[in-house]
């Protein structure tokens, strides 16, 4: 069954914080004729908040790489999320090796040494029962933090996360319970 991602933004009732957003995933057909093994509970959404983004340490002028990064996709409050992802697909930039690299187990996390910053993507594949399409993220990778104006340190990573929530309708009586 195809479904489209929509996202919107949802303002924090006021606070200082950036806005949230949340990712929903949309039937765009109906598919009356397939048969669904698992029942579907109507006007029922499971709300799924995930956490990406990468973490960058500065290794120190003598490294041979200057920078080690780790590129994750992790659950927002800390839960695992194999019970719904099946696995991850981190692109890469192409100057590295294997650009194309597969997660399979939580936590979906890869870990690599660079010099640059630049776009990754990531697509997260479902199991099955919970939906049959991919949903492709994109976070830039930010080597240095944007409030350090003094000499780099080794002590102080770079931290870049985004905050989302992936909403599936009609989840299935498993999901939902």
């Amino acid at each position: 069954m195809p479904h489209a991602a929509t996202e919107a933004q949802v303002e924090d009732g006021g606070s200082a914080s950036k806005p949230q957003r949340i990712i929903k995933l949309v039937k765009t057909t109906d598919d009356s004729d397939k048969k669904v093994t698992n029942r579907r509970v109507k006007d029922i959404e499971l709300c799924v908040p995930i956490v990406y983004g990468t973490i960058a340490f500065y290794l120190g002028r003598k490294a041979s790489d200057h920078i080690s990064g780790l590129f994750m996709c992790v659950g927002a409050t800390n839960e695992d999320l194999g019970a719904v992802i099946k696995h991850v697909v981190f692109q890469l930039h192409p100057s590295f090796n294997n650009p194309t690299r597969v997660v399979e187990s939580p936590p979906f996390e890869l870990s690599e040494r660079g010099w640059g910053e630049f776009e990754i993507g990531m697509s997260l594949l479902f199991h099955n029962d919970v939906c049959d399409k991919k949903l492709d993220l994109f976070h830039f990778l930010k080597l240095y933090p944007e409030d350090e104006s003094g000499p780099q340190s080794t002590k102080k990573p770079a931290v870049m996360e985004s905050y989302n929530e992936i909403v599936f309708p009609d989840p299935t009586e498993d999901e939902s319970s």
